[in-house]
Order: structure tokens, then C-alpha cells, then sequence
């Protein structure tokens, strides 16, 4: 059956019957008629499609056929989003889709820089701890002192000439031709394990002591008889404190770093003029070359107590040379870094089981000791070998023990150190 009334389709008000007027009222008041065909050309004439024909129910009005309002043929864009068809938009600073290929762009130029400076430090780590000169020197043996606590080092200033050329021996009053070696700064470093501050203590090189195959003799004369390995042997025989590491220098090492790093500030409490070492210096605050430093570090003739005093000014310009070279300053400018790097790299002599990261604790271990010079009993005592220093065995054991189980060590046997006057 057929839903809608008879005669839906008509007009309750028919045309007038005459010609063309009565085509143009029927037109007019047929709302389908008007209706574009699909598929037609704008300017076709198209013919309704009854099954999509509202019925004659819905409400009139709004446009010219009668036909109620019609939403419009696209839909409005969402707030926010994109036009249908369209480009997205780009959205403002901080986010959005216009942002994300810059920013990921910028990423991965830090990723890659980030990476590239990565394997320059490590190819860089690697090549400068094969520069170290690396020697077999501490070499068990029947009687060595078994380890203790923390970390045990001999740090070792020697009066080698290698690196330095005759014009800068005769400038340095370095002597020429010297026969055999001798060390002239014989220290321990002890690195605590629970974290205090490290221990630096000098050994007087005329220390009177027992060296292994020779006798007493002056402390200084085991580098002379069988270098460093002597010398090692000698120092923990003498301790009780078993050596985990070496590290030592010469004259022309001494020269190369501190050049290397610009010099090193001392601030002198007077005038210094000591001709047998060539130094002269003011008093007051200045920046030491490497043959000045050199210099200083040997002068003892300026002083009455002589090498005791030296052994304090050793101390002092060390702990100055470790803090430049560690300093922030120098560690952020690779203008400074890299030289002081391979100046130091290329100067020292380690154990063959020392490597470069751990010369850097000790770089940061000395930047702000305790310092002290082992107890001395008697500083101008006669012996077969001439005037020696003698230790305070009971008062030297009781630093060593200390040094040796990680006890803090009493203040009466830390003496610091202080420029000579």
C-alpha cells in the first residue's frame, strides 16, 4: 500500500492554465523542480529524485523552494584541529606538529656531539695513559709488609737531565754530565679507603736507614745503587707500609709540566737569591715558569735547617702545581687541558701496574693534604756516610701504624708545612 495521501504530490493552489506563465507558477511552486539534478552541471536543468522528496509534512520556508535550511556542504573545522582537505596548522611556540622537526633536528645534533665527544675523550684517555713510561718496580719479595689499609704511594723527584737540552742545563745550573742518579724528593702519599684526607709525608733524603744489600747508608743512596726498585724496597722496609704504586719525575719532566699548565702562583715571604740553584725571585705573589720552579723546588741554601726546610717548600709548591692543574680554570679549557695533559703524561714514570685514572686521584688527593716530614730524632747525625738525619723510631712508628689501619693520625706528629723565612 501506499503511505502518503492521494494527490501529495499536486499543489492545493493549481496554476493558472495559460502558456508560458502557467510553467513558470508550476516551477515555482513545485519545490523539487529546483533541485538541481546529481551528477548535473551548474547550469543543467536536473529532474528530482522522488525517493529523497521530504514529504509534504516538513516545514517550508528559509529558501527560495520551500525546503527547510540545509547545514552547510562541508562541516565547520574543530577547534583546534585542521581543515578537512587541508594543511594542518602550524601551532605556536612550545608545541604542536610545527615544532616537532626542529626540535628533533636540534636533538640529534646534541646526540651527535655529544657522541663524538665521548669518543674523543676515550681514544684521547687511552693514548695518553700509553705515554706513561712504565717500569717493573714494585716487585714482591721475601719479607715485604703486607698490605694495609688504603692506598700507599712514592712519589719520587729524581736529578735526571733527560728532556733538557745543554743550553737549558746551563741555564737551569742543572750541572752537566752527572753520573749515576740520585732523588732528591722521596715522599709517601697515603689515600685513606674510608675517605679522609690523604697524608703527604716527606723522607728527608739524608734519612739514615738500613737499604737491603748495602747496609745503613743515607736514604737517597738506594736510588743511586739500584733505582727506583731499591729505593721501593728500601721505603717499605723502613715503614712497614707495603707501596701499591710509583710515580716519578725528573728535572726536565718537572719543567715540561709546569710550563705546560702556564706556571704555578707562590707567594714568597721574602726575597729569594740563591746562586748555587740560580734562583731569583721577589717577595711576595708571582707566577713560576718551569726553570724557576725547578729552582725552587731544589733550593736548600737559602735556609738554615737546609734540606729540611726544602722538603717543606716541596710540599707546598706541589700541592699548588696539582691545584692548577686540577682547577676548573684549566679542566673546562682544552687550551690548557690538553697541554698539561700530554706534558704530564709524557714526563712521569709509574709502576707497571699504574694507569691513568688513578694518577688523576692522586692529582685530587694532593690538591689539599696533611703534610707532615717523618719524626726526626736528630737532624745532623754522624754516621760512617757523613751528617745524616736520624728518625724518632717510637714516634715514627706510631705514624706509620696509623697511616697503615686507617686511624687518624694525632696532630703532634703532623707538622704541616710552611715557606721557608
Amino acid at each position: 500500500m501506499n503511505e502518503w495521501p492521494a494527490g501529495w504530490f499536486r499543489d492545493d493552489n493549481p496554476p493558472p492554465a495559460d502558456g508560458a506563465t502557467a510553467g513558470a507558477a508550476g516551477a515555482a511552486s513545485e519545490p523539487t523542480v529546483q533541485l538541481p539534478a546529481r551528477g548535473s552541471s551548474a547550469g543543467g536543468a536536473g529532474t528530482a529524485n522522488p525517493a529523497t522528496s521530504p514529504p509534504a509534512s516538513r516545514p517550508r520556508g528559509g529558501t527560495a523552494g520551500g525546503w527547510p535550511e540545509q547545514p552547510p556542504a562541508t562541516a565547520p573545522p574543530r577547534p583546534g584541529g585542521p581543515r578537512p582537505g587541508g594543511p594542518r596548522p602550524r601551532t605556536g611556540p612550545g608545541g604542536g606538529a610545527g615544532q616537532r622537526s626542529p626540535v628533533r633536528r636540534i636533538l640529534l645534533i646534541v646526540m651527535t656531539v655529544v657522541l663524538v665527544l665521548l669518543v674523543l675523550s676515550g681514544l684521547t684517555y687511552f693514548y695518553l695513559d700509553s705515554k706513561l713510561t712504565r717500569a717493573n718496580v714494585l716487585m714482591d719479595y721475601s719479607g715485604r709488609p703486607a698490605a694495609g689499609a688504603g692506598q700507599n704511594w712514592l712519589i719520587t723527584g729524581s736529578d735526571s737531565r733527560q728532556g733538557l737540552t745543554r743550553k737549558e742545563e746551563r741555564k737551569l745550573h742543572t750541572g752537566r754530565d752527572i753520573s749515576g742518579q740520585r732523588s732528591d724528593t722521596i715522599m709517601l702519599l697515603h689515600i685513606p679507603a674510608n675517605g679522609g684526607r690523604a697524608v703527604l709525608i716527606s723522607l728527608p733524603r739524608d734519612s739514615y736507614v738500613p737499604i737491603p744489600g748495602h747496609g745503613w747508608n743515607k736514604i737517597n743512596a738506594a736510588y743511586a745503587f739500584g733505582g727506583p726498585v731499591l729505593l721501593a724496597k728500601t721505603v717499605q722496609n723502613a715503614t712497614g707500609l707495603q707501596i701499591q704504586h710509583y710515580m716519578g719525575i725528573g728535572f726536565g719532566g718537572l719543567v715540561n709540566v709546569v710550563n705546560a699548565v702556564g706556571g704555578v702562583e707562590m707567594c714568597l715571604p721574602h726575597r729569594v737569591h740563591d746562586q748555587a740553584s740560580g734562583l731569583r725571585l721577589r717577595k711576595g705573589c708571582q707566577t713560576l715558569n718551569g726553570g724557576q720552579a725547578l729552582s725552587f723546588v731544589r733550593d736548600r741554601h737559602t735556609f738554615a735547617t737546609q734540606d729540611l726546610q726544602r722538603v717543606q717548600d716541596q710540599r707546598l709548591f706541589l700541592g699548588a702545581l696539582l691545584r692548577k692543574v686540577t682547577s676548573t680554570g684549566t679542566l673546562l679549557n682544552p687550551f690548557a687541558a690538553v697541554p698539561a695533559a700530554f706534558g704530564a703524561a709524557g714526563a712521569l714514570q709509574v709502576d707497571s701496574g699504574t694507569h691513568l685514572y688513578q694518577l688523576l686521584q692522586v692529582a685530587f688527593a694532593l690538591r689539599n693534604p696533611e703534610t707532615t716530614t717523618v719524626p726526626i730524632a736528630n737532624a745532623n747525625y754522624l754516621t760512617p756516610a757523613g751528617d745524616a738525619v736520624q728518625w724518632d723510631r717510637a714516634r715514627a712508628s706510631r705514624l706509620f701504624n696509623d697511616l697503615n689501619t686507617d686511624r687518624p693520625v694525632p696532630r703532634h706528629l703532623l707538622t704541616g708545612s710552611h715557606l721557608g723565612a
